[in-house]
This record gives C-alpha cells, structure tokens and sequence, in this order.
C-alpha cells in the first residue's frame, strides 16, 4: 500500500510540475530565466528556487545519515554547508560590482583559457554529481518500497531521469524556476506533517535530540563541521546552480534572496537530519541505508511523506542542474548553438552521463560532497586575494593552487590504496579529509601570494 501511495503522489507531482512549466520556450527564457514578458524572477521565485535546489535527496539523506553516526554534531556539520548561501551572496556580489556577468568572466579576464578549463572542469565534474546522486537517493527509495519487485531501482532511476529531463528540455531555466516554487510548496507542506508527527510523538525528547552523539560518537561530527568551515567559503562558487541564480536579479533582491534562502534551508537540512538523530536513540538498526529504520520506527504516513520529500527534491534538483548543465556547455565553453537544439542536446547528455554513473557508480553519498568540495578549494585563495583584496594573481599561481586542489580531491577518493594510505595520517576518513584539505588551502595560499601583486 506505501509503494501504490507513493507512486500516485509522486505522480501527480510530476503531472503538476509539467503542467506549470512554461507554454512556449524561448532561447532567453531557456538559457537566462526570463519570464514571458522580458522580467527578471521575482524575490521569492528566487528565495524558494535557491532552497529547493540546494535541499536536494542527496542532502537530506546526508543529514540524516550523519545524524545517526555523530548526533547533532553529524546535522550541524551538514547545515554547515548552507553558510554558502552568506558566502555565495559575498562573492556575487563582489563580482557584480567589478561588472562581472559570471564567475567564469571574472575568471577569464585574468587567467584566459587556462583559468577557465580548470574551473569549468570542476562544475562540469559537480553538475555530473548532482544528477547521479539525486538519482541514487530516488533508487534507494523505490528499492525500499518495492523490496519484492526486480529491477525497481533501475526502473525507478530511468523512469525519474526520463520525466526530469522531458520538462526540463521543454523550458530550460524558466521552467526550472517556476517548477521548484511549486515543488518547494509541496515539500514544505509534506515535509511539515512529517515533522510534527516526529516532535508530537512521546517517544521524542528534544534535550536527548540536541545531546544525542550518535551510534559512532560525536568526534568525527565535530571533525566534519570544521572541514565545512574551511570549504564553505569556496564551495558555493563551484556549484553553478546557486551561481547561476545569483546573476538573475538585480543586486539588492539577490541579496535579499540568498539570505533568506540561507535561513530557510538551514532549517530545513536541521529538521531533516533531526529523522537521523531520532533513528539512533530508538536504537533503529541503519542496515545499510536509513530508509528500512524509518519504515520500522515511523507510522505509514509519516514515512511517506518522507520518501515524498525526498522525492520533490531529487526532481527539483535535477531540472535545475540540467539547465545549468546548458547554461555551461553553450553560453561558457560554446560547443553547440545558443538555441532551443543546443541547449536540449547538452541536458540529455549530461542526464545521460549521470544515469550511467548512477547504475555503475560509487554509492557513497557524502563522497561525492567531499570529493567535490575540496576540489573547489583552490577558488578560497584566488578570491580571497584577487576578489576581496584585489590583487592580481598571475596564472602559474592559479594553476598550482588548482593542481593541489584536485591532488587533495583524489587523495580523499583513493585514500585507500597503498600511495594514498602512506601519505594521510592514520585516522578516520574524515579526519583525513581534514588534514587533506588544511594541506590544500595552506599550499593554495602559499602559491596564489607567492604569484600576487597589489593592483595599480
């Protein structure tokens, strides 16, 4: 009866967001955002379009997750990430000020080509983990309610990319836009009931939740939140869906967008890890993945409409990095023709590399946040002193703290092979992250001041 459920409702969230998706696609409108009229979104199209593309499956599944192993430490180094809405904010708007269009224009007027086959390598690296994550998340959940069914993960995944992809390819940007109002609005309509089913149950005690340790401990959660702390200010930067967002508006609304956006995700990403925490101290068995505990310990209802929740997000995600993905490939590296055709043949590619990656991938969901997150790293030093001090930075200097940004990315993905296991230090895989990622921005630092000068 929850799969029969889930289905229909999910459904009909599809059908919805088809059916609000705009009528007729134009190439501004596809590539840009633009409403029918020519107008920019508005403030809370673009608050609760940032939200729901940044609350997406892979990041409730971590928070819970985390919060089950390390307690409320795991969930507030999660949330830790969200400060990427007051750090993203900082950089837009710095960037709008020298007159920047996007990041890679202020990047290309210092470092060319060079400068920006490195930074579009990362995003394009980042949009591929953007789909095939979501698309595990939606994987794991029609596994779970369709134990019995062959091939119900694999059908679920192309089923979901298939749906995502046609109303995506149909509108672009505007109807990634107007599609995650609407699927934010049932997120937070499902995800509520949830919640206060959670609070209001006697077996819930908010002091154990805010004390809770987690079954592995709280350490590697206070690891964790200080690794967000070093990437957080590099981290929005390489995702080009918040970026992307941040060029839409004027300044003042965008700014105004990106701080409430910070606040209403970081209660969210809070709330849902929260479903983690409680797991652990009902002693739930994590038996791999969360969703088996949540169907034991939750009533039908609620666990539902958590899979529901989970569901919109992964479909909201997906549309918007399916139009960033073209966004990249035709405004930024111009491999095919800034029309309707262009753009559409970059999302099938893109949704075709990440349903590949997905059916054959590495499963692991904060890997990929890892991985990616440090590989952004070599951007903290670049803007820290050619954005904020403006100085300029010569292009060796860019590129070495870019080649020990990807080595620390690679060193965490192979940390257990025999090179990678004799250089980290002997630990936790998140204390090795952390020492990883102190050695790139030390060396990041070191290279980009070595290569500065003071701006005449």
């Amino acid at each position: 009866m929850q799969a029969v459920v889930t289905i229909a409702l999910f459904g009909l969230i599809v059908v919805a967001s088809l059916a609000v998706a705009p009528r007729r696609a134009t190439v501004e409108g596809f590539f840009s955002g633009r409403v029918e009229n020519g107008a920019p979104p508005g403030l809370w199209v673009l608050v609760l379009s940032q939200v729901t593309t940044w609350i997406f499956a892979r990041s409730l599944m971590n928070a819970a997750i985390l919060g089950y192993f390390y307690g409320i430490w795991g969930v507030l180094a999660y949330a830790a990430y969200y400060g990427s809405f007051l750090t993203g904010a900082l950089v837009v708007d710095r960037l709008r000020a020298g007159g920047a269009t996007s990041v890679q224009d202020w990047l290309g007027e210092r470092f060319g080509r060079a400068g920006l086959a490195a930074y579009n390598l990362v995003i394009g690296l980042r949009l591929l983990s953007e789909v095939f994550a979501n698309l595990i998340v939606v994987g794991l959940i029609f596994a779970a309610v369709l134990p019995g069914l062959a091939m119900a993960r694999e059908a679920a995944i192309l089923a979901v990319a298939v749906l995502g992809l046609a109303y995506s390819a149909w509108g672009g940007l505007s109807a990634a836009l107007r599609t995650d109002v609407m699927q934010m609005l049932v997120f937070l309509a499902v995800f509520a009931v949830a919640f206060v089913a959670l609070v209001t149950d006697p077996g819930f005690d908010f002091s154990a939740v805010v004390t809770a340790t987690g079954t592995a401990g709280a350490w590697n959660g206070q690891v964790l939140l200080l690794v967000a702390f070093l990437q957080v200010f590099s981290y929005p930067v390489h995702d080009p869906v918040m970026m992307d967002r941040g060029f839409l508006a004027d300044r003042a609304v965008t700014r105004r967008a990106f701080l409430h956006a910070f606040w209403i995700s970081t209660l969210c990403i809070v709330a849902f890890g929260i479903f983690g925490v409680q797991a652990a101290l009902s002693g739930a068995e994590y038996d791999n993945e969360l969703l088996g505990a949540w169907a034991v310990m939750f009533p039908p209802f609620v666990f539902v409409a958590l899979l529901i929740s989970l569901l919109v997000s992964a479909l909201s995600t997906l549309d918007s990095a399916l139009a960033s993905a073209a966004r990249l490939v035709v405004d930024e590296l111009r491999l095919g023709p800034r029309t309707l055709g262009g753009g559409r043949t970059a999302m099938v590619t893109f949704m075709a590399g990440g349903v590949t990656l997905t059916l054959w991938g590495n499963q692991t969901l904060f890997d990929a946040v890892a991985v990616s997150g440090t590989a952004s790293m070599f951007l903290t030093p670049v803007l820290a002193v050619g954005l904020i001090m403006g100085w300029r930075i010569v292009l060796w200097a860019y590129l070495v703290a870019f080649g020990v940004a990807m080595a620390g990315a690679v060193a965490y993905l192979a940390r257990d092979t025999a090179f990678f296991t004799a250089l980290l230090p002997d630990g936790h895989k998140y204390e090795q992250l952390l020492a990883i990622c102190l050695m790139v921005l030390v060396s990041g630092f070191l290279a980009v001041l070595a290569g500065a000068r003071r701006a005449r």
